[in-house]
This record gives C-alpha cells, structure tokens and sequence, in this order.
C-alpha cells in the first residue's frame, strides 16, 4: 500500500509540474503566457512567433483568439475579443520606430487608399505608443473590445487609450494577417501552421 501511494504522489506531482510548465511558452527567451484575460474574458495563445528585419530580432509576438483559428480573413472579420502581444526584444525599437513601422504596415496591408480612410486613427495610435519612451523589454498588448469595437492599448499592463472602429481593428490587425502582411512566416506562426 505504501508503494501504491508513493507511486500516486510522484504521478500527481508530476502531472501538477507538467501543468504549471504549460502555463508558459518560451520564445528565443521570452515568456508568452498560454492564456490572456480582458474584462472576464479569457483567450488562448493561437500563434507566436518572432519578428526580425535584417538579421534583428525586433520582437516576439504573440495572437490570442477567444476561439482557435488558421483562416486569417475569418479572424479579420471577427467581432469578438482578441490580442496581439508585442514583447520587445531589441534596443533599436524606439516609440517612434514603431508607430512608424505600424504605419507602414497597414500601408502594405490596406494600400495609398486605404491609408487615407485610416489617418485619424495612426495620429491617435502614434500618439499613444509615444507617450513616453518605448525600450527593450516593453509589452504591448493591443486588444480588440467587441462591446464598443475599439482596440485598446496597454504597456508593461497599464492601460494607455483606445481607438475606435471596427474597420480600424482589421486594417490593424491586417499588418500581420492580411494578404500582404510585413512577414508572411510570422503570419504563417501567428496562425498556428
């Protein structure tokens, strides 16, 4: 009996070690939690994967879903809660080189045309990732708010702002899953594939 016992405490222990290692997902270093909360929701890690640009790791990024998914304009179109995380990795992203590097991916995604309808909401989007200095070690996350359809913005877990419009969310989230997206590998590991 006491066998028996033992053996069940090491199956148990193993089994609560097991589950308190998959809280996590480590990436090149960084710690990208398997779950994300907003407002009592609760979303699952879809896809990570790491951004770079001429042989810089830029940043780890992370896409959380309220439902798993691989179709990317299905995700686009979605009205229901969902985040991307950015985890900076690289002293050479400033606030300005991002807001920009944002902006000229949704050019990418949306196109000259595009970009005109969104010009309102890159001025605000710029404004409120250069508030203050943005560093190695930074952590955005940039969640979509189905009950008023704005992307809201949080760094290092302080609420920043928000931008409204559904229409914005998919231009925005477009950067990266959209059918020209800044990395097509990244997007590719963002959907899980």
């Amino acid at each position: 009996m006491k066998k028996f016992l033992s053996l069940l405490a090491l199956v148990l222990l193993f089994n609560l070690n097991t589950a308190n290692a998959q809280k996590n997902f480590n990436v090149n270093g960084i710690e990208v939690p398997r779950t994300l909360e907003f407002k009592g929701k609760s979303m699952s890690l879809n896809g990570v994967g790491q951004r770079s640009k001429f042989f810089t790791d830029l940043y780890v990024q992370a896409l959380y879903l309220s439902k798993y998914s691989q179709d990317a304009a299905q995700i686009l179109d979605s009205q229901t809660e969902m985040a991307i995380t950015l985890h900076i990795t690289s002293d050479l992203v400033s606030s300005k080189k991002l807001s920009k590097a944002l902006e000229k991916g949704m050019l990418k995604s949306v196109g000259d045309e595009g970009i005109l309808i969104f010009s309102k909401e890159l001025k605000e989007l710029e404004y409120l990732l250069t508030t203050e200095v943005t560093k190695k070690g930074d952590l955005f996350e940039l969640t979509f708010n189905p009950q008023d359809e704005s992307l809201w913005i949080t760094k290092n877990g302080t609420y920043k702002g928000q931008i409204k419009g559904l229409e914005f969310k998919k231009a925005f989230y477009g950067i990266w899953l959209s059918e020209n997206p800044v990395d097509k590998d990244l997007k590719d590991e963002l959907l899980g594939k």
